[in-house]
């Protein structure tokens, strides 16, 4: 019938409507499959080998950060420091914004949509507002140990922290509603926003890491030494990521137009900036401190406790032994010498036979025996004896005279041993 020419005219037609839908599908690039969308193909394209090198990098940051992140938790109890052990809340704070960093690696990796663009504008600013806050309040606080060797107390610096990194969250929240919801005829596309509107929005974070930069010059400075290597990580620190900085400001500017790959260049250019800060700030930062965060400075005693822990031994005992024994020695001398100029010597107590042992010190027995001696040779001769007359005066007198040789031979180291062999008959 006549319906039948209309259904041979519309066949191709409708053959031609569906062509293009077909060839719009774009083949997968090398290393992808073809159930895959078009917005990952940068994590697996073999041919562009940027996405898969810095995929790896930022992976390897991950675990690296999550690791450090608890073993700096966990190394908390074993710290000596208390001024270290402060610290450590603001350097876990860091921790996170670092690993936020590698994450958001991959959100430059992936193509740009409307959900990866407005997570880029945002997270770009506010994450590494997070890290030169805490590298700026941990600068802070190390001035003053540097002085003072005392530093504010640990939620302070965490709280400085704080409010500095949340000053560049509400200027990217502002300026997310300015430039995208506020935008006239509905949305604007965050993909399509000026280059130089992202690069205005990090100025507060560009004027955090100066002045971090030059917070840690004031750290080399201090009278207390042990602060100084501190300041000098996050010197090191700074200064390369300034270094950073200018780069992929000048590159994602001015560099990829002068060499005619402007759209192309500038998510790898901003994912690469990525990963080299973050891994500075691993390398150069974190590892050493968590290195550092155990040890026991040079300056700081070690006998914190009240109870020391001290060895008691042998040696200790005789050290103990010889200190006294010396004491005791030169107060002998200190008092009984001028006291020896006015009284007779025998001029045979110079020699006893006997050899040196120990040095004399007069007991109460031997001071209730001091008058009961007949004569100085007794003191000198070891034998038994009996007590004298009491009646008797010339034994009086002679005792007098055999305690003064006697206090005499005591306080020369020589004749000490008969002093005790007297003492004892």
């Amino acid at each position: 019938g006549p319906w039948m020419p209309r259904c041979r005219m519309g066949t191709p037609a409708v053959l031609l409507a569906l062509l293009p839908t077909a060839t719009a599908q774009p083949t997968p690039p090398p290393g992808c499959g073809h159930d895959l969308s078009s917005l990952y193909y940068n994590l697996c394209d073999l041919s562009a080998g940027w996405g898969i090198g810095v995929e790896a990098v930022a992976s390897l940051g991950v675990v690296t950060t999550f690791v450090l992140t608890i073993v700096l938790v966990a190394s908390l109890p074993f710290v000596q420091d208390h001024q270290k052990k402060s610290l450590v809340a603001t350097q876990v704070f860091f921790l996170v914004g670092t690993f936020g960093l590698f994450c958001l690696t991959f959100d430059f990796i992936v193509g740009p949509d409307f959900s990866t663009c407005t997570s880029r504008r945002f997270l770009f600013g506010v994450l590494f507002g997070i890290c030169f806050s805490c590298l700026l309040a941990h600068a802070v606080a190390l001035n003053f140990l540097a002085r003072r060797n005392r530093a504010p107390r640990g939620w302070v610096t965490l709280a400085l922290a704080l409010a500095l990194a949340s000053v560049e969250v509400i200027i990217n929240t502002e300026w997310l509603i300015i430039t995208v919801a506020r935008g006239e005829g509905g949305p604007a596309d965050p993909c399509q926003l000026a280059d130089a509107d992202f690069v205005m929005a990090l100025i507060y974070v560009m004027a955090l890491l100066v002045a971090a930069f030059g917070t840690a010059w004031g750290t080399l400075c201090g009278r207390y030494g042990r602060w100084r290597k501190h300041g000098a990580f996050i010197l090191a620190t700074t200064g390369l990521s300034a270094a950073i900085w200018l780069a992929w400001t000048i590159m994602y500017l001015y560099g990829n137009q002068r060499a005619g790959h402007k759209p192309g260049w500038d998510d790898p250019a901003l994912a690469i900036a990525l990963v080299c800060n973050a891994a500075a700030f691993l390398l150069l930062y974190v590892v050493p401190e968590v290195t550092h965060v155990t040890r026991r400075s040079p300056e700081q005693p070690f006998e914190d406790d009240g109870y020391p822990t001290r060895g008691v031994g042998y040696e200790t005992i005789l050290k103990e032994q010889k200190s006294q024994s010396m004491f005791v020695e030169n107060k002998a001398f200190s008092m009984d010498e001028p006291s020896f100029a006015k009284k007779p010597v025998s001029p045979y107590s110079g020699y006893n036979g006997q050899l040196l042992t120990s040095v004399y010190q007069p007991t109460e027995m031997a001071l209730m025996h001091k008058g009961t001696s007949e004569g100085p040779y007794d003191v000198i001769l070891p034998r038994a004896s009996t007590s004298p007359m009491p009646g008797s005066a010339s034994s009086t007198l002679r005792a007098e005279d055999a305690f003064a040789a006697q206090s005499r031979h005591c306080s020369i180291p020589r004749d000490t041993r008969s002093c005790q062999v007297g003492e004892r008959w």
